[in-house]
């Protein structure tokens, strides 16, 4: 069904206006989607992304899912939640009241004590090297049943190379497009993985993001590596803000089989050598491994959390085995994020 755009109010409608799903912002971002792909609308609170984001992670909706789904369904705002019912199921209830609650004028700064699960020496290494090794952030078990899910979604055979080349709607790249799963949810759950960030953090009111998955099959002479390269995922504009981001190996995986791969110590060294470029130089299109780049080896359960100022990527699988990964992190929403635009 086509929305009819001369049946919607010109006001925006305010963050704290909520459907039948009970939670705030979402009503708010359904209006400017269905305005924005019609190219009526252009967003006056950059700020406010971050809370369209978090809104969606807590209903378990991918970004691009969502958005591909909006822009190309006009929907009612009523047809939109019972979009996301079908998708994503209900959302839960501790984290929704955990969100409206962001709105109010004395917004909580959580309620918990930030954990302390990282040694000294662990700290001295983040400090020094930008990255972690998080191991047994998820049991082995989970891991498998993890990837026997992506395994399923995508049609292929861990165990028979012949079918890890079949294309793939949900396959782009490297990348899997698969948010709604008991099993993907629990992992981004996980207490550990939730006190680690919070630490990393220093504050407990932090928010789990709903992202997909990851399938890094080997090369062969029909197939190369599919990408990202190294690159960075926020912008350049300096300075380079703290931000944190992870990666859940759901096997194991050896330093030549597609990797994650990243500059350690990077966050140091980024502003002086932005600085440094040519004029009109684009960092992002300049060689980046000559900066140091270190593919991660770890173990299945093993999480990588890293800063966003390190360059970091996939690389080519140049082993016998593919590459199974979940991308899972922690945001915290800034002050000026929490405004309720009216």
């Amino acid at each position: 069904m086509t929305t009819d755009l001369s049946t919607i109010t010109d006001t925006m409608p305010a963050s704290t206006e909520m459907g039948k799903l009970g939670i705030m912002q979402l009503k708010r971002f359904w209006y400017k989607s269905s305005f924005r792909a019609k190219n009526l609308y252009s967003s006056k609170h950059p700020n406010e992304s971050t809370l369209d984001k978090i809104c969606l992670y807590i209903l378990g909706l991918g970004l691009e899912q969502t958005y591909k789904y909006l822009g190309n369904n006009g929907l009612t705002f009523d047809e939109f939640e019972d979009w996301i019912i079908a998708t994503a199921g209900m959302p839960i209830e501790s984290e929704v009241a955990r969100f409206n609650a962001t709105f109010q004028e004395n917004r909580p700064k959580g309620t918990r004590p930030v954990p302390s699960v990282l040694s000294a020496a662990e700290l001295d290494f983040w400090n020094e090297n930008g990255y972690l090794i998080i191991k047994n952030a998820i049991p082995k078990q989970d891991c498998e049943i993890s990837v026997d899910v992506i395994c399923n979604h995508i049609g292929v055979d861990k165990n028979d190379p012949d079918t890890w080349y079949t294309k793939n709607d949900s396959r782009q790249g490297i990348m899997v497009q698969l948010f709604q799963h008991p099993i993907l949810i629990k992992n981004r759950y996980s207490d550990k993985i939730r006190q680690v960030f919070e630490q990393l953090w220093q504050r407990t009111d932090i928010w789990v993001s709903a992202d997909r998955v990851g399938f890094n099959p080997p090369e062969t002479e029909f197939y190369k590596f599919q990408g990202p390269d190294l690159h960075w995922d926020c912008s350049l504009q300096l300075p380079v803000p703290y931000d944190l981001q992870g990666i859940l190996y759901l096997n194991d995986v050896a330093a030549n089989q597609g990797a994650f791969t990243l500059v350690p110590g990077f966050q140091h060294r980024v502003e002086d050598w932005i600085k440094s470029l040519p004029p009109g130089a684009n960092p992002r299109r300049q060689n980046l491994h000559a900066l140091g780049s270190k593919p991660i080896a770890a173990e299945a359960g093993d999480l990588i959390i890293w800063q966003q100022a390190l360059p970091h990527g996939s690389s080519p699988n140049t082993s016998s085995k593919p590459r199974f990964v979940q991308y899972i992190t922690y945001h915290q929403i800034d002050h000026q994020d929490q405004e309720v635009w009216i």
